[in-house]
Order: structure tokens, then C-alpha cells, then sequence
């Protein structure tokens, strides 16, 4: 299928008094209609920036080169007035913490029809605040047309998680990225929330990017998975290839270190070695090397390229030997 969403080449670099830090190096994503691709990885590693970056989100200091384009236009370099069309009805985000990117003084009904209302101004009041309740009711929010009329600080933080989403499949988008959706929300509430998101993917066809540091969300929602490390995609595939035989040693670091049920050790958790490199300072080669048990001296010089493994994409020396050892637990 033709690609919703293509990036290529992504770059983005951000001064400092220090000098300048590359918090994105040349990310290449692509999005099918109505496909969930997971992007994980730690802390730093640029999940969020490449994102933002997408829809134009970022400080104006950023330096933001490469190639973004939405149903084949180009959305870099785009003017702020045309961007902020395509910027809620063609690309949404459901940011991270709602409670923070809700607006505490107006209510959660006013403030979903007004993005009804900007994006379709010809929509009366009166018809956007009936679409505003009909969009909580999507969401299982109880009694809609009521709690459209309460503040974010009457909604529990599971609700107010819910409200975000409303306002962004509001305007019909083609592309939904959900920023670590099921942050700080108990497990329950986590498993209703990605239930939302699958029914949102069947019913509208949305393409979603879940971009989560929690492995096994994304195991049990996204169709592909992109493995990002120090600014960089260093594994990308299909989940169930990426997760039964990683080809990169940081992802099968990731997975070794989840722990399993049927795990018989009862000593400390796997963990991997050392700590993510400092961006304004990254190690020479690849950026793995310093914490990498299959490196060779060789790996300290030459940052490999994202090449195909088998049935994954994977930017390591060693690959196939790296995917020749079962992540077990």
C-alpha cells in the first residue's frame, strides 16, 4: 500500500551553548494506511523529537532538515498557515501527560469543538457540540453530554486521557500519533485505552504511531515495530519477527531485560551495561559500540548502515550473529 506518511533522511539538531545536539540522525519512516507502527527505545533516543518534527511542532531553533511527506506533499518547509491545515485533520497527536495539554480553564466539550470549528468553519456551534458528545460517547466516556460540560479537573486521569484522544480523531485524521498514550494510567486503564486505539484503527482506518518505552504495549497493538537508539533507527520490522529473534544487540538487550512469568531465576533483572551516550558527545562509529558485547575494534570506526536481516532491517555489523542467539529469559 502507498504510504500515508513517508520520512526520510530526518535530521534534527538543536544549539547549544555547548554546541550543537543531534537528537535525530536520519531517520527513515514510512505508514501504511490503517498500520500501527510501535517506535520504542529509551529515554533521549528521539522517539518524540522525530515526531514532532513531522508535524512542525518543534522550537523555531531547531534545525529540522530531510524529507517529510504526507500523502506525497512535502510538509517541510511548508508555511505555518498550510501546515496548521494539515496539523490536527490530516496528522493528530494525543501528547503524553493530557492533564498538562488540556486547557484547565474551558471546558472539555468547548475545547473539542473548537478544533471542530477551526479546521470546518462552516460547522455551526450547535453542530460541533453535538459532535463533541458523540466523539466522548466513541471514547466510553459516561454520560457525554454531561461531562462535556465539566473542567479537566473533574475528569480522572484515565478521562482526560480519553478527551484527548476525542479532540484528535475529531477532524478525521489520516495519521494518529499517540505519544506514550498509557503513561501513569493503571494497567486496567492501559488495556481500555489500547482498546480504544485498535477499535479507532478498525472503525476509521486511521494509521497510528505509538511511540512507548513499554515493550509489551507495543507487542499487543502495533503491527511493526522501529527500534531507536541515540537518534537513530537501529531495527525495524514486523513485531513478531523483531521480537523472536532480534538482529541488533540493543533490542536484545530491550527484550532480555523484560521479565517473564515462567522465569525460574529469582535473581536480579537482566540489565544493559553502561547508559545511553550523551547526544552533544556521541561515541565515533556506532553508537552502541561502548555498551555492545559482540563490538570488534572496527565498530569504534564504521557506524553501519540500516541494511535487510532476514525478514527485519537492522543497522549492526554483526546481525546475523546477533540473530543467531534466542532472547530467553
Amino acid at each position: 500500500m502507498a504510504a500515508v506518511l513517508d520520512v526520510s533522511g530526518l535530521q534534527v539538531t538543536f544549539p547549544t551553548m555547548e554546541g550543537p545536539v543531534s537528537a535525530v540522525r536520519g531517520v527513515d519512516l514510512s505508514l501504511a494506511e490503517g498500520q500501527i507502527l510501535g517506535v520504542v527505545g529509551e529515554s533521549g533516543s528521539g522517539k518524540t523529537v522525530t515526531m514532532l518534527a513531522t508535524i512542525g511542532l518543534l522550537p523555531a531553533s531547531a534545525e529540522v532538515t530531510g524529507s517529510v511527506r504526507y500523502k506525497g506533499r512535502e510538509l517541510l518547509g511548508l508555511a505555518p498557515q498550510e501546515l496548521r491545515k494539515v496539523r490536527g485533520s490530516g496528522i493528530a497527536m494525543i501528547f503524553q501527560d493530557p492533564r498538562t495539554s488540556l486547557n484547565p480553564v474551558h471546558t472539555i466539550g468547548h475545547q473539542i469543538v473548537e478544533g471542530i470549528r477551526i479546521h470546518h468553519p462552516e460547522v455551526s456551534r450547535k453542530e460541533a457540540a453535538k459532535r463533541a458528545v458523540d466523539l466522548l460517547a466513541l471514547v466510553g466516556i459516561p454520560q457525554p453530554d454531561k461531562r462535556a460540560r465539566d473542567y479537566p479537573h473533574q475528569f480522572s486521569g484515565g478521562m482526560c486521557q480519553r478527551a484527548m484522544i476525542a479532540m484528535a480523531v475529531a477532524n478525521d485524521p489520516d495519521v494518529l500519533v499517540a505519544d506514550e498514550p498509557t503513561t501513569a494510567l493503571d494497567v486496567t486503564i492501559q488495556a481500555q485505552i489500547l482498546d480504544l486505539l485498535r477499535d479507532i484503527r478498525r472503525e476509521k482506518g486511521v494509521a497510528i504511531v505509538l511511540i512507548s518505552h513499554d515493550l509489551g504495549v507495543v507487542a499487543g497493538l502495533a503491527d511493526e515495530v522501529a527500534v531507536m537508539y541515540a537518534g537513530r533507527v537501529v531495527e525495524r520490522g514486523a513485531v513478531d519477527d523483531v521480537y523472536a529473534r532480534p538482529r541488533h544487540p540493543y533490542t536484545q538487550g530491550l527484550l532480555a531485560s523484560i521479565p517473564r512469568l515462567t522465569d525460574t531465576d529469582r535473581g536480579r533483572l537482566r540489565s544493559i551495561g553502561g547508559g545511553a551516550p550523551s547526544l552533544l558527545h556521541l561515541p565515533t562509529g556506532c553508537a552502541f559500540h561502548p555498551r555492545c558485547s559482540y563490538a570488534r575494534p572496527h565498530c569504534e570506526v564504521d557506524d553501519p548502515p540500516l541494511r535487510p536481516v532476514g525478514p527485519v532491517r537492522s543497522a549492526c555489523h554483526y546481525a546475523e550473529e546477533v540473530g543467531s542467539v534466542e532472547v530467553t529469559s
